[in-house]
């Protein structure tokens, strides 16, 4: 049964490649390394130790090919993207200084321009 499901696992992540490429250039399917990524799927979803939902991971697997690529990168859920979304809109007050770090002691280096602290 877990073999079943890594397989269609692979199918539809072939499935969703293959359609996501229709519009570009035929792109070439590391169909080696895909087959490899089901087997360690089926492997988990049979032998580890506790069950795993196949949500958890995908979206485990997801975050791990971006966080790979840089330390900026990441893979957020909806619900994760919704608060970072709420979180950063809005307006952002400040003093306009440009600060810096000196003998381990936070120090001004300069107003920036157009802010109260350049006005003062």
């Amino acid at each position: 049964m877990a073999r079943l499901g890594a397989g269609a696992l692979a199918g539809g992540v072939l499935t969703l490649s293959l359609q996501a490429f229709a519009d570009k250039e035929v792109a070439t399917l590391p169909l080696n390394e895909l087959r490899t990524f089901a087997e360690v799927f089926g492997r988990i979803k049979q032998d580890y130790v506790e069950p795993v939902e196949d949500k958890k991971l995908i979206a485990d697997a997801i975050k791990g090919m971006l966080t790979g690529l840089d330390p900026h990168s990441d893979y957020m859920d909806a619900e994760a993207f919704k608060e970072l979304k709420e979180g950063t809109q809005g307006e952002f007050g400040g003093l306009g200084i440009e600060i810096g770090a000196e003998d381990g002691l936070v120090k001004v280096v300069a107003p920036i321009e157009d802010t109260p602290a350049q006005r003062v």
